[in-house]
């Protein structure tokens, strides 16, 4: 049976696009989050990625800054922490699996393992953003993240400025079915 506080976290957790710049993530937050995010599963447990975390805060505005473009994501220059996240290489089974599949498993995994980095981050009090439009070759530049490798998300960290808001989703009827499409 389904834990009703999970629920109630899930509905809770939004993208958050205003920060409080006065207060920093507690380091042990961070722990916890980074650790949930370690947890998550992975097809064959190839867990392929890799967390780079933006925490000095001359580093976090200019990582924010590479998100912004096109007026996109202006509010991430002023989050306090950024969780860079990067494909690894995924291990044979993994890739043997992707190609008679036709489906490339790091991508899924790194989707399932931001989900439970932004539920971690709102167990813990926090808001959070995951940001897919960004410099990847700028923050790559920033971080050290070598060129070969691919940047995929950004999840941005912080206590939130702003009220949660009135959580809009389409109705179960359209998004569930039960033993037929």
């Amino acid at each position: 049976m389904m834990n009703s506080d999970f629920l109630k976290l899930v509905n809770a957790r939004q993208s958050d696009r205003m920060y409080d710049e006065s207060r920093a993530v507690e380091p042990e937050k961070l722990e916890r989050i980074l650790e949930a995010a370690r947890m998550a599963p992975s097809a064959c447990n190839a867990q392929p990625w890799r967390f780079v975390v933006v925490t000095d805060k001359e580093l976090a505005v200019k990582v924010g800054k590479a998100t912004a473009g096109l007026g996109m994501n202006k509010f991430a220059q002023k989050a306090p922490v950024h969780i860079l996240v990067v494909e690894e290489s995924a291990n044979i089974t993994s890739l043997l699996g992707g190609k008679v599949k036709d489906k490339h498993f790091p991508l899924i995994d790194v989707g399932i393992a931001a989900s439970h980095i932004v539920l971690a981050a709102e167990s813990e009090g926090l808001g959070s953003c995951i940001l897919g439009w960004f410099d990847e070759k700028e923050i790559k530049a920033l971080t050290g993240i070598p060129a070969s490798k691919r940047l995929l998300l950004d999840i941005v960290i912080g206590y939130p400025a702003k009220d949660k808001r009135k959580k809009s989703r389409k109705p179960k009827e359209k998004v569930i079915s039960y033993n037929r499409y």
